[in-house]
């Protein structure tokens, strides 16, 4: 199977995307996959959540190899790459990746340069995630540039369905110009209180305004405590709570994801029969 660059995505803040980066890259390495994390936002939550509490204190991270790239330096296909103990890879980012934010717009291919750092090293891994800014700025442009497909993920509350169609319009845009190849995977509903009537009222909404034009996984991942607790111990969720419904969802949406590849492969398959 060729590598799989998926962007996690959504400009609002808070609606999961560290989180389902860091559960389902650990779900699909569980399931036996070579998986690379990229923390592609300045605030370093993805870096902080799997144990690199001080991420302003690392010495290489995604700006600096960014910084290379557009500087035509070369990068060895291990430099900055952290290991973490449940058998990914990540790409850390600090603060240092809201100045590079400031320099690339100014670069010549200022929309790519991401995906020429993933390029160059995705021959090692069978998926490549990235963690994406709450923004729809320049590093965002160069996640979905980079990408192959992106999650949306978005909180079940009141729904942010403006945010969720300036969204949609980037990536249309991104795949007219830059990334025909752009797909969506789906919409992940994140946080979802299912005693609440106010969660399914907001599922029927979503399936109603957007069910005909993408998937909406059929996996939510229900509100918890406890994964919330999850990011200041530097584990996954499998790792803090196995046997919890988060847990339980993250897996599910793992194997919902993995699917998604195999029918996908299947058609590519079929198309060149």
């Amino acid at each position: 199977m060729a590598t799989k660059v998926i962007a996690i995505a959504n400009q609002k803040g808070g609606v999961g995307k560290t989180t389902t980066t860091a559960n389902l890259g650990i779900g699909l390495a569980r399931s036996g996959k070579k998986v690379l994390l990229i923390d592609a936002d300045a605030q370093g939550s993805l870096t902080a959540s799997l144990g690199w509490q001080q991420p302003d204190q690392l010495d290489v991270t995604l700006a600096t190899i960014m910084g290379k790239v557009m500087s035509d330096i070369p990068i060895s296909p291990q430099e900055g790459i952290l290991h973490h103990a449940e058998d990914i890879d990540l790409m850390p980012a600090n603060i240092e990746l809201s100045g590079l934010e400031v320099s690339l717009v100014n670069a010549m291919s200022r929309e790519t340069v991401l995906r020429q750092y993933i390029d160059g090293v995705k021959q090692n891994y069978d998926f490549v995630l990235i963690d994406c800014m709450p923004s729809l700025g320049m590093m965002t442009v160069n996640a979905l540039t980079a990408a192959d497909s992106v999650i949306i993920p978005v909180q079940a509350e009141y729904l942010p369905v403006k945010g969720l169609e300036q969204l949609l319009q980037t990536v249309g845009r991104v795949r007219k110009q830059l990334n025909p190849h752009l797909k969506i995977d789906g919409i992940l509903l994140t946080m979802v209180n299912e005693r609440t009537n106010f969660s399914k009222d907001i599922i029927s909404l979503l399936h109603e305004a957007y069910g005909g034009k993408l998937r909406i996984f059929e996996n939510n991942i229900p509100l918890s405590v406890r994964a919330a607790e999850t990011s200041a111990e530097g584990k996954s969720i499998y790792a803090h709570d196995p046997r919890g419904k988060v847990a339980q969802a993250y897996e599910a949406l793992t194997r919902e994801v993995t699917q998604i590849e195999k029918q996908r492969e299947k058609h590519k398959a079929d198309l060149i029969r």
